[in-house]
């Protein structure tokens, strides 16, 4: 082999190791960018827990279960709000998200997620997508979740940050969420993410025997509250009120909005 040959062989050595380095850098830049929220996640769940302690004589819910727990440290806040907003992202409380509608508090997300009583195996479907973060929680835990929203560009910002995270066990589509999503009925939970002036026919008749809803109930000036809906085995309900919430009002044509 010639000099010149060993030279540029020698220089494809180089070059494959400088490039081989760089992905590693930069990949290794990208994890320590995503680890620098992890503690701000934690602190919001520990934040989460404090609340839980304190209104435990009205939601009877003392703690965080376990898959509630770690979809709450495991799923990126931030992914789901304004760059504007990332700093923000793990504060306990709503943003903004535009169009008059709100990214929910993160103890609101915990403790209604807590309520339905999730299982693995289970197939929910959520009412208003809004930012995406309630879903992409349900889908840290259940099978499968089916999500609709009525704000056409919501929905679509939505379905590209489920695209986006690799959330392959969320569907969701834009649509009037009062009636539900029949093709895919009966789920095992409901969760409506948005006050109803009444609790819709249609969620209750989609709900599965032994499954339950929640659902913030009143209107938009007046006292809301957070209502469990169960349905037992022999389609019989029962709803009663958990805590005073206040939340932007659920709107299409079955709503009269």
């Amino acid at each position: 082999m010639d000099i010149r040959s060993t030279q540029l062989r020698n220089l494809k050595i180089m070059l494959k190791k400088i490039v081989l380095f760089s992905c590693m850098f930069i990949s290794l830049s990208f994890q320590a960018m995503a680890d620098d929220f992890v503690p701000l996640r934690e602190k919001m769940v520990k934040e989460i827990q404090i609340g839980f302690s304190e209104t435990a004589s009205q939601t009877h819910i003392s703690d965080l279960s376990t898959p509630v727990r770690n979809a709450l440290l495991t799923t990126p806040r931030h992914e789901f709000v304004s760059k504007k907003l990332i700093k923000k992202a793990y504060l306990n409380r709503p943003l903004s998200i535009g169009y008059g509608q709100t990214i929910s508090q993160p103890f609101i997300v915990a403790l209604m997620t807590e309520l339905i009583d999730l299982k693995p195996e289970h197939v929910v479907l959520e009412i208003g997508t809004g930012s995406g973060y309630q879903a992409a929680i349900l889908a840290e835990i259940v099978d499968q979740v089916y999500t609709i929203e009525i704000i056409e560009e919501l929905g679509n910002q939505a379905a590209q940050v489920f695209v986006d995270l690799n959330y392959k066990n969320i569907q969701s589509r834009i649509g009037d969420g009062y009636y539900g999503w029949e093709e895919h009925a009966p789920f095992d939970a409901i969760i409506v993410t948005a006050a109803a002036s009444h609790i819709p026919p249609p969620l209750v008749k989609q709900l599965k025997p032994g499954g339950k809803m929640i659902i913030p109930v009143g209107s938009q000036f007046m006292t809301q509250f957070l209502v469990l809906v169960e349905k037992n085995m022999k389609g019989q309900i029962v709803a009663q009120q958990i805590v005073p919430v206040r939340f932007v009002p659920l709107t299409g044509s079955g709503t009269g909005k």
